[in-house]
Order: C-alpha cells, then sequence, then structure tokens
C-alpha cells in the first residue's frame, strides 16, 4: 500500500480524511443574490414561464430588487413576456443582464442570440453548462430575489442548477389534469432527492369564469391539485384561471402591466 502524501486531488481512494466538497458554483464576483426560487414543472405547456414572471413583477412590485433567469434554454420565453428586445452586453470577464421597463433584471439565452428564432440544438451537458454560466458569468450586482425558470422535467439541467446553484426553494406549477398530477409527484420526489425544500404549489388553468355571470367553469375536469399537495403536506399556493388578457399581455410583452391578486399569498410567503 503507498504511503498517504493527503493530497486529495491525485488520489482515487475513499479514506477519512477526504472531505466531502460542495458542487455549489460560486457567482459572479460582482454578484449578491439574498434568496434563489426556482419554478419547476414535471412536463412542458403547464405554464411556468408565466408563473415565473408574475411573481418576479409582484416581487418588484412590493420593493424587492428582482432578477429572473431563464434556464429553459431550448424555449426561452421570458424576454417576449417582458417585451425585450435589446442584446445582453458584456466585456471580457462579464456578462450584463438585460432590465426591463420597471427594474426586473433578467438573463436568457434569447437576448444573446441574433435571431430570437433560431433553433437550439444543442447536447444536454452544453446545455446545462450555459445555465450554470448564467450564475457564474453574469454580473448581476445586488438582488434580493433571484426566480429560475426551470426547463421541464428532472433532467441535466434541473440537476445542475441544484447541484451548483443554492436554490433556496421551489414552486411547482400544475394544471388541472390527474396525469399532470403524476408528474407533479416526480418534481417533489426529486426536490426531496436534492435536499431542496418545496415551497408549494400553483395550479395553472385551473378555470375560466364566465364574464357574464361569474361562474368558474372547470374545462379540463375536476382539480386534483389540492389532493396531490396534501400528499406531501404542501400547501396550495395558487389556482390561476385561463384568462385571455393575461395571456394577451404576456404576447404583447405587457406582463409588468397584468392586474390580479391570484398569486399574492406565494409571493408573500417567498419574501418571508
Amino acid at each position: 500500500m503507498s504511503e498517504c502524501t493527503h493530497d486529495c486531488s491525485s488520489c482515487g481512494k475513499t479514506c477519512a480524511s477526504r472531505e466531502a466538497q460542495s458542487l455549489l458554483a460560486e457567482p459572479h464576483a460582482g454578484t449578491e443574490i439574498g434568496k434563489v426560487i426556482a419554478v419547476v414543472s414535471g412536463k412542458g405547456g403547464v405554464g411556468k414561464s408565466m408563473v415565473t414572471g408574475l411573481m418576479s413583477v409582484l416581487t418588484q412590485r412590493a420593493g424587492y430588487q428582482t432578477a429572473v433567469l431563464d434556464a429553459d434554454i431550448t424555449g426561452p420565453s421570458v424576454p417576449r413576456m417582458f417585451g425585450l428586445t435589446e442584446k445582453a452586453m458584456g466585456t471580457d470577464t462579464s456578462i450584463y443582464p438585460v432590465v426591463s421597463k420597471t427594474g426586473v433584471k433578467t438573463m436568457s439565452l434569447n437576448l444573446l442570440l441574433e435571431d430570437d428564432t433560431a433553433p437550439v440544438v444543442w447536447r444536454g451537458p452544453v446545455i446545462a453548462g450555459t445555465v450554470k454560466q448564467f450564475w457564474t458569468d453574469v454580473e448581476w450586482g445586488k438582488n434580493d430575489v433571484m426566480y429560475i425558470d426551470m426547463p421541464p422535467g428532472t433532467g441535466d439541467v434541473p440537476l445542475t442548477v441544484f447541484q451548483s446553484i443554492p436554490v433556496q426553494g421551489i414552486v411547482i406549477v400544475t394544471t388541472p389534469q390527474e396525469l399532470v398530477s403524476m408528474i407533479v409527484e416526480k418534481a417533489v420526489n426529486m426536490a426531496n432527492m436534492m435536499n431542496i425544500p418545496v415551497l408549494g404549489v400553483v395550479e395553472n388553468m385551473s378555470y375560466v369564469e364566465c364574464p357574464d355571470c361569474g361562474k368558474r367553469i372547470q374545462l379540463f375536469g375536476e382539480s386534483h391539485a389540492e389532493e396531490t399537495a396534501a400528499k406531501y403536506g404542501l400547501p396550495l399556493l395558487a389556482r390561476l384561471p385561463i384568462n385571455p388578457k393575461l395571456a394577451a399581455a404576456c404576447d404583447a410583452g405587457l406582463i409588468e402591466l397584468f392586474e390580479g391578486n391570484w398569486l399574492d399569498d406565494a409571493v408573500r410567503l417567498i419574501l418571508k
């Protein structure tokens, strides 16, 4: 047996003297973030990006400096919701986020591409590495809350984010269909495996409200959000309706002008 040199970097053996090393990546030197909250979903198309945008707007309105890291590399939609058309600028040592009309700082791949419609045909490790660089290479400045708009599923990018960025809480977005509720459980289980607390569940497309009588119509059938959340001891933070005006505002880049109190409780919980 060779004598121990106490240089663990050149040794493949496991011993008592080897210390566990954190995988967390250091943020850019010009970055100071108070809280990092990830918004996740088990599948695409549930409105996760919209929920991220709405919560960031409410947080900024409450007087807290807010940032959004768009980790959905192959489907970046955050810049469109905020009406951001200028490209991110940078130097040899820093990339600077683009700031929205109300002061929300944003970084997304679409802010770096010349053509917003150009497809991102990258392997998983490259995509995950890009998301990590959004944390390490972007000079975010001082922010009270950062929201991370996660890609759907439990693959490379979520794993990279949870391992390399100090996420302090997760908000899970779902829709009323029973199939989606099953996939939510996968997201909860992944969060538990990574030892990251789940703050609660937001159900999007929960109902549509009749403009004449005010009756709530459940287009996708009976909601399973409450029972799914209760199964894991989680609060149901909000139930968002299908709202044509809200959808139109997102399409027009005017999400910062939205009116509605659906997510007030969720944001209050985060700000606590």
